[in-house]
């Protein structure tokens, strides 16, 4: 339906830009024996940790690229290493986002990134999103959090009024109202269509 897919599209656009590990802004030099430094077991733990979303091969290239953020070796990337990314400082819901990926080690830097896989299910990335509307963490959105959300992506593009009358049409057609409050299984009701495609990714070859 073409409201789910405005508010998701919108949202992973703009983080995938973000958190996209082949950014040559990232990645200004190759690690050379960074992916040395994982051994079988290593990998084989991190893969069970993403639920096997990504590949044995998946996952030493994301290990070379936390390398690269991580630039003191302290084992995990810090605020300040996310925003030195421009992608990622540039993007209108970085400040939502750092309070997610502060302090991640490898293993939950590679779970964060699952829900980009192309093997990740709707409810898995749905949760995420969750997450960012979900900004104080109480469990709950309302329909000004996502209206404020959709406000920073979308700037000027598209009017408040525009705004308000898409979200309103999405929480009506799955019975809900502008006074709702939404736990994270209302949310996967409203987005979780099965007819629903959402595919973007993190490139990680």
């Amino acid at each position: 339906m073409l409201t789910r897919n405005y508010l998701f599209i919108f949202f992973f656009l703009f983080l995938a830009v973000s958190l996209e590990p082949n950014s040559s802004k990232i990645l200004s030099e190759t690690m050379g024996n960074s992916s040395s430094m994982l051994t079988q077991y290593d990998i084989e733990e991190v893969q069970q940790h993403c639920q096997r979303l990504f590949s044995q091969q998946e996952i030493v290239s994301l290990y070379e690229r936390f390398c690269q953020l991580d630039r003191n070796a302290k084992g995990f990337i810090s605020a300040d290493e996310f925003l030195s990314v421009p992608e990622f400082a540039m993007n209108p819901l970085s400040q939502r986002l750092l309070k997610m990926v502060d302090g991640l080690n490898f293993k939950d830097f590679v779970a964060f990134l699952s829900a980009f896989s192309a093997k990740a299910s709707v409810q898995m990335k749905i949760k995420l999103i969750f997450k960012v509307y979900d900004s104080d963490g109480n469990g709950k959105v309302s329909f000004n959090d996502i209206l404020e959300v959709l406000r920073d992506l979308s700037g000027s593009f598209i009017s408040d009024n525009q705004r308000e009358q898409v979200l309103t049409q999405l929480l009506k057609e799955a019975g809900y109202s502008k006074d709702s409050y939404l736990t994270l299984d209302d949310f996967i009701k409203v987005l979780g269509s099965p007819g629903l495609k959402m595919e973007v990714e993190v490139p990680v070859d």
